[in-house]
């Protein structure tokens, strides 16, 4: 776990978006671009795919990220990868310290199978990037593009027998994480409005999105 502050400030920015939990953000961020995802009220989770801008079918990979890494867990310094293994974002501040690539994103089929036939009707996140997709044909991207995902500030702990577990959230009010694009990306993020595990508390909140031009 690493924490390492920002040197950016939020009155540079030339981008800010809150997006309320169940909700997306679907937008380019042009290489030597930074963004901020900010945890406004503390304990939330942000869903979040990676696509390369000229060619969608190149984009994040967990498997490339943590092998080229070492290590399971995503934290200041960390190098987001493609399945081209190319690298496509830098993690260049952090102030949660951890952030999960394993867990994957809530869908339908999932809150039924985890929680209960009734649950599957729930929103989840996998809705909210078919929303995207369906409301941004001009990005290119499918629902066969939607793979890999990293949950931002999602507590995911492995356990000593190799299994997941969900646990309480690590992040509080006001944490972030930022990461600098080494490529031109499409940045597809869902607020998470899970209410059946405590990746957020049982409480879903907005979350900020800030984006800072290349820095001189």
């Amino acid at each position: 776990m690493t924490i390492l502050e920002s040197k950016l400030s939020p009155e540079n920015a030339v981008e800010h978006h809150t997006i309320g939990a169940g909700d997306y953000y679907f937008a380019p961020l042009k290489k030597g671009q930074t963004l901020r995802i900010l945890d406004l009220e503390g304990n939330q989770a942000a869903d979040t795919l990676f696509f390369n801008a000229a060619d969608v079918s190149e984009r994040y990979s967990a498997t490339d990220t943590i092998r080229e890494q070492g290590n399971v867990y995503l934290t200041a310094g960390s190098v987001l990868r493609s399945n081209l293994n190319n690298p496509m974002l830098e993690i260049t501040a952090d102030t949660c310290g951890r952030h999960d690539t394993l867990g994957g994103a809530c869908a339908t089929e999932s809150n039924t199978v985890r929680y209960d036939l009734e649950k599957r009707c729930m929103h989840a996140c996998r809705d909210s990037w078919m929303l995207a997709v369906a409301e941004h044909p001009e990005y290119g991207v499918s629902k066969r593009d939607i793979t890999h995902n990293i949950n931002f500030f999602m507590n995911v702990p492995v356990t000593a027998e190799g299994g997941l577990t969900f646990a309480d959230g690590i992040s509080g009010a006001g944490k972030y994480v930022e990461m600098t694009a080494l490529m031109d990306v499409l940045v597809l993020m869902s607020n998470c409005p899970q209410l059946n595990n405590p990746c957020n508390g049982y409480n879903p909140t907005p979350v900020e999105m800030i984006v800072w031009d290349a820095q001189a």
